[in-house]
């Protein structure tokens, strides 16, 4: 049977709030110790990069620019970087090696000890995304996975210092949904402990 346009609509939007509540579950433990870790290490003068392909790149540039600027208080500007942003470096990696190497070849380059790398993959399959996740940890930087249905091979990859953020859900888009809502958390998380309103 075929839903009108207006019932379509309506069940986006209910199965967003229910994948987004039963996600809740499994998540809030983890994102809060996702927003410790990348709050300690922005206290500490490190940086958080971010990657991820099409969405998830836009998810990474959205996370680095409310840490950069702000997110909803006002406060010092915060040590972000998206590596999805630089069109002659992505170009020239992706042409002159491989398309996998594009964020690696970044993370080898910019990141040092202490440093965070939020690794974003829906399917938790992107290769270069897994390649970045290596660079990571041969640099002894922590990363923050956020995935969604298994994990996919990313979760395989995660060392007992890593943390993974992994959406219960199948479809992409709901997936994405929880991936921006944890963005948001992660946000209000490192304002509300370096502003001194949590602990």
């Amino acid at each position: 049977m075929n839903l009108s346009l207006a019932n379509r609509i309506q069940q986006q939007f209910t199965e967003s709030a229910t994948t987004k509540l039963a996600a809740l579950a499994s998540m809030a433990i983890p994102i809060e110790e996702a927003v410790r870790c990348m709050t300690a290490s922005l206290k500490a003068e490190g940086k958080i990069m971010a990657c991820g392909n099409g969405g998830s790149a836009a998810d990474s540039q959205h996370f680095a620019a409310e840490l950069l600027n702000r997110f909803e208080k006002e406060r010092p500007p915060l040590a972000a970087i998206a590596l999805t942003t630089d069109t002659s470096t992505l170009t020239s990696i992706a042409n002159d090696y491989r398309y996998e190497d594009v964020f690696a070849k970044q993370v080898q380059a910019l990141g040092r000890k202490g440093d965070v790398l939020l690794a974003i993959s829906t399917s938790g399959n992107s290769p270069n995304v897994i390649e970045a996740i290596h660079a990571a940890h041969a640099r002894g930087v922590t990363v923050v996975a956020l995935t969604g249905r298994s994990g996919g091979k990313i979760a395989a990859l995660l060392s007992v210092n890593d943390i993974h953020l992994c959406v219960p859900a199948e479809r992409t888009a709901r997936i994405q949904e929880v991936h921006l809502l944890t963005i948001h958390c992660l946000c209000d998380g490192i304002d509300a402990l370096n502003l001194g309103e949590t602990q």
